[in-house]
């Protein structure tokens, strides 16, 4: 059974429009009245001086009238847009977004044929949760690796995240350190330095890391705290720290273009905040281990891995409940799970599967078992440690702690799962996320897993290393 605590109350009051009590006209006109008065008083007074008074007296007269009558326009033009019903003005804004897509269409090198319906179709596909584009076909292996390493970063990277244009990558260390890079320039932007030496007001080591849609506010969860830390986007100043839970904060997700923000905790919970009032809204119980992770698009729902309790939980937050999927092996943690549309998700754990579901089935849709593997030392599947989706496509990769980065295509109706190629790095994967366009995948790189320090690869570097995509026809 799951249980939703709530704050107070989600809503406001609704806005009161002003309008008008007297006319601008009538305004107008006593202002003439009292003005022109004005000027025949002065003109009385200076008649000697000024032989052509009358001229004057018309020629003011003439510009009052003139104001008058732009008053009035402005004012029957705000009774119109007052008097504009609900049905004109969803066709006002749906022309309106039509002519936004047209320009951004004809802005592109190539402008197809029937481009902006087929816009149109996507987004509707998008919102229903059921666009998939078939893509990955097309891709045939990887280019030249980038690496990018600065000197804030000494421990392993943890996480990392992208803003929504691809243009802006967040990434966060085990020594605390967090980093703001510009993937086009690949140069580092700004950097807050972890809590070392003389750094003493620092955060300890970054677990989790999330930005909005729009890029106003990031949000990181840090092993010093329980708290969620909220900086600004663009500076990386801190805001404001959100309090509630009692287990640190190991996930972090926005709803798509709001300021909803969905939090997951060793605690258990997921909480649900308000960042426009920087505000708790409600929690969400059902989960009977610590989660791991957490995912969201456009609806308002979340999704969790529950690590070994060994469930998955999607939780829809205006019915108030919640759907359970059962899958891999027992005595096993589910570490990650990521939405590929609102409609089908992918998971990786301790056992080595790979497994990709879709919403009504409560078991995967296919898996791929020991997906990286097993071990040479204890014969054990190796672990996933990292997997990354590129939203509302068939692409989706993983990676593990031997340093080896797959890329696998989901087959038709998501029933199987296909490696395309494979990349070979140094270190355990720790973090892994698509641009959107789909041309590079970015790796974080570390000597440690993310979670603790069972192992160490010491010929690992902590570096973000940038994966070039080949398609076929980018050879």
């Amino acid at each position: 059974m799951s249980f939703f605590i709530r704050s107070g109350g989600r809503g406001g009051g609704a806005r009161k429009r002003k309008r008008m009590n007297e006319h601008n006209g009538y305004l107008g006109k006593t202002t003439t009245t009292q003005s022109t008065s004005k000027q025949s008083k002065q003109s009385k007074k200076k008649n000697k001086s000024l032989p052509n008074d009358d001229e004057s007296i018309a020629s003011t007269d003439e510009e009052f009238a003139e104001e008058n009558l732009k008053n009035e326009r402005k004012f029957e033009s705000e009774t119109e847009e007052e008097e504009e019903t609900a049905q004109e003005k969803r066709l006002r804004l749906a022309k309106k977004y039509l002519q936004e897509i047209e320009e951004e269409e004809k802005d592109r090198a190539e402008f197809e044929e029937n481009a902006v319906a087929k816009r149109l179709r996507e987004e509707y596909l998008e919102e229903k949760g059921r666009l998939r584009k078939t893509i990955a076909i097309n891709y045939v292996g990887h280019g030249e690796l980038i690496s990018l390493r600065c000197k804030e970063h000494k421990g392993s990277i943890t996480c990392l995240c992208l803003s929504s244009d691809g243009s802006v990558l967040y990434s966060g260390s085990k020594d605390g350190s967090l980093v703001k890079w510009s993937l086009k320039e690949k140069i580092k932007l700004n950097a807050i330095r972890g809590k070392r030496g003389k750094t003493k007001d620092g955060m300890t080591s970054i677990r989790c890391l999330a930005t909005s849609t729009d890029g106003k506010f990031l949000v990181v969860g840090d092993d010093g705290c329980k708290d969620i830390k909220v900086l600004s986007g663009d500076t990386l100043n801190h805001i404001k720290n959100l309090q509630g839970h009692r287990g640190l904060v190991v996930g972090l997700a926005f709803r798509k273009d709001t300021h909803t923000l969905y939090s997951a905790s060793e605690d258990k919970s997921v909480r649900v905040w308000n960042l426009d009032d920087m505000a708790y809204v409600e929690s969400l119980f059902g989960h009977q281990s610590g989660i791991t992770y957490i995912d969201a698009l456009s609806r308002e729902r979340a999704i969790t891995s529950g690590g070994f309790d060994g469930t998955i939980r999607i939780w829809k937050i205006v019915e108030e409940s919640q759907l359970i999927f059962n899958g891999h092996d027992n005595g096993h943690s589910i570490d990650a799970v990521k939405l590929i549309n609102e409609e089908a998700f992918f998971s990786g754990g301790s056992d080595g599967q790979l497994c990709v579901w879709g919403c009504q089935k409560k078991k995967p849709l296919c898996s791929v078992t020991e997906a990286h593997g097993r071990d040479e030392v204890n014969g054990q599947p190796m672990w996933i440690s990292s997997i990354a989706t590129l939203l509302n496509t068939d692409l989706v990769a993983s990676g593990s702690r031997n340093g080896v980065v797959k890329v696998w295509h989901c087959g038709e109706n998501f029933r199987s799962l296909n490696l395309l190629f494979e990349v070979q790095l140094v270190g355990f994967i720790n973090a892994l996320a698509f641009t959107p366009d789909g041309n590079h995948l970015v790796a974080g790189v570390g000597k440690e897993h993310r979670n603790g320090n069972w192992w160490k690869v010491p010929d690992a570097r902590n570096a973000i290393v940038i994966i070039p995509l080949t398609h076929k026809n980018k050879k």
